[in-house]
């Protein structure tokens, strides 16, 4: 039979039977053909309802989230609030680099020494050096330092030092260097850093700040418990707001501002800061200005500032522009200055309410308080009083020679004791003092007219001594102190609890240095009978001024501190001048 050919149709009875389709066959597969059918109508479903909760979203797009509170983990609670914040970089917390320790030194760079101990592993030999196409050796990597990819040193960063390396929450220092940190992220410092327990030293350098963030900063260090250091080197504001950190509800003991561009209208902010005649500050103990632009007048403004301040101890003007006037003005400080007349009022309120504490309080209520008769808290008083005589001579009829005998000669003595003591102090008001002791121009002409006197020395000691257990070891206010009156105005001793002062590079001449110099002198005067007010300067930092070490008042003040200087140190003698000695 001749094949066919490709035109020809194909012939239908050719397909065999077991190819054809049963109904239960036919059934199955229209089941199936159903199900498939239903998922691919589920999926659409579920596409068109997350398609509708998107638009929502973007619908609603200022719909705030519920808002994050922080745990105390800085690294979680930062990363969080940046997240919320849309931040395009997040700056990563990782641990301040340390130098590395060499092998078998501890920390302090002494051997570990001692029995007990778990034996070390040993020491696994370094592996041989590398060698290029060449043959020769390629010199491996110093081991003190990690190398990391191109700009990632200077990408920014929160570098943290913490107690536990394993516990997150322990963050007790922060330091960010050198990128700019503005109002977002410093409000998300206000939000992390309080609720951390330990964190205590906060260095921001070079991070460009401003009056705003500064404003924030001074409203979040109230809130951090343990806070006490505060570094902000190499930070120019134009508003110099920088007395904001330094207000009455401030815990910051350690202040440094180097190289902040101050000018005299930040330094007569900051020393009113300091003290005033009203309030004073009472928790800062070091504060560093060096570096700046303070001239005599923000040297007077910060000697004002210390006339009623006695709290602070370490002051560094070092590299500013300050002449004789200024070094004028903090060596009258130091020694002793008169009071001016506000100075004054504040002085006598302050006795008047020593002398009469109950005088603004108001009197107790009473039942009859809303009658127009007499008052009868004036009734009850009368009656009381006679109720208390009318003890009194029932007590004493029965009992003549009991407690109450004892105590009228007791209160008798006490009498005496104080008119002694009235006629004391009228002599001493006489000789020109006022507070019954005697100025320090005259505690010299007293201690040398009683050298010889064995039983005046012993009276001294003991007033010295009741006067320190009365001070109780707390400072005394400047204004209540003893003052002078010399020539129609009252002086009182200046401030003693200064003891370190930086006034290098800068222009102070001869002048200025001859007023520090009596200031000294003064102080190693009035030490020598009272050191209930502080121990005065004990360090000094002339270096580098328009007068030369050489010159005799450079000398003598030389002379001065060495001895008062704490870190000082004796030169051995030879045995032939402890022979002599």
């Amino acid at each position: 039979m001749p094949s066919p050919g490709k035109g020809s149709p194909a012939k239908t009875g050719s397909r065999p039977n077991s190819h054809r389709l049963t109904p239960a066959s036919r059934a199955s597969f229209a089941r199936v053909a159903n199900k498939i059918k239903m998922g691919k109508k589920l999926e659409k479903g579920l596409k068109e309802k997350n398609a509708s909760a998107v638009s929502q979203d973007e619908e609603n797009p200022n719909k705030t989230p519920e808002p994050y509170s922080c745990t105390g983990n800085f690294q979680a609670d930062f990363t969080e609030l940046c997240r919320r914040n849309s931040m395009t970089y997040i700056p990563p917390i990782i641990p301040r680099a340390r130098p590395p320790t060499v092998m078998g030194h501890t920390e302090s760079g002494k051997p570990d020494k001692g029995k007990g101990k778990a034996p070390q592993a040993p020491v696994e030999p370094d592996p041989d050096p590398e060698q290029d196409l060449d043959g020769e050796g390629i010199e491996a990597p110093p081991k003190t330092f990690t190398i990391k990819e191109k700009f990632e040193y200077f990408k920014p960063s929160v570098q943290v030092e913490m107690e536990n390396f394993d516990k997150p929450d322990t963050v007790t220092e922060i330091y960010i260097r050198g990128w700019k940190i503005v109002e977002p992220i410093m409000e998300i410092f206000k939000q992390c850093w309080p609720k951390m327990a330990k964190l205590h030293t906060i260095n921001l350098w070079n991070c460009g700040l401003s009056g705003e963030v500064i404003t924030i900063l001074a409203s979040t260090i109230t809130e951090i418990p343990e806070m006490r250091n505060l570094v902000l080197d190499g930070n120019t504001v134009v508003e110099e707001n920088w007395h904001e950190l330094m207000g009455e509800e401030s815990p910051i003991q350690n202040l440094s501002l180097r190289h902040c561009g101050i000018t005299d209208k930040g330094a007569e902010q900051i020393g009113q800061a300091l003290g005033s005649t009203k309030r004073c500050n009472t928790k800062l103990i070091s504060l560093n200005l060096s570096g700046n632009r303070i001239t005599d007048v923000g040297a007077e403004h910060i000697a004002l500032g210390l006339r009623m301040n006695r709290n602070l101890m370490s002051l560094s003007l070092a590299s500013n522009f300050i002449g004789d006037k200024g070094a004028s003005k903090i060596a009258e400080i130091l020694s002793r200055f008169p009071l001016t007349h506000e100075e004054v009022v504040e002085r006598r309120k302050h006795f008047s309410e020593k002398d009469f504490p109950e005088r603004n309080k108001s009197p107790p209520g009473s039942r009859r308080e809303g009658s127009k008769d007499r008052p009868a808290s004036v009734r009850s008083q009368s009656h009381m009083d006679k109720d208390k005589k009318g003890s009194k001579a029932s007590a004493k009829k029965k009992d003549p020679k009991g407690k109450d005998a004892k105590e009228e000669e007791k209160h008798d003595k006490t009498k005496k004791k104080e008119k002694e003591d009235k006629t004391l102090t009228k002599k001493g008001d006489k000789s020109g003092t006022v507070g019954g002791r005697s100025s320090g121009a005259s505690i010299a002409a007293d201690t040398k007219g009683t050298k010889g006197k064995g039983k005046g020395k012993d009276k001294t000691k003991q007033a010295a001594q009741e006067v320190e257990d009365l001070s109780g070891g707390e400072v005394v206010n400047p204004l209540t102190d003893v003052a002078d009156f010399i020539d129609g105005q009252l002086w009182v001793s200046g401030n003693r609890v200064l003891i370190n002062l930086n006034l290098s590079r800068n222009k102070i001449a001869e002048s200025g240095m001859n007023n520090l110099l009596k200031a000294m002198q003064y102080q190693t005067t009035i030490l020598m009978d009272n050191k209930s007010g502080g121990t005065g300067l004990m360090r000094i930092a002339l270096l580098k001024n328009k007068i030369s070490q050489e010159h005799e008042v450079m000398r003598k003040l030389n002379d001065i501190m060495l001895h008062k200087d704490p870190y000082y140190k004796q030169p051995p003698q030879t045995p032939d001048v402890q022979s002599t000695t």
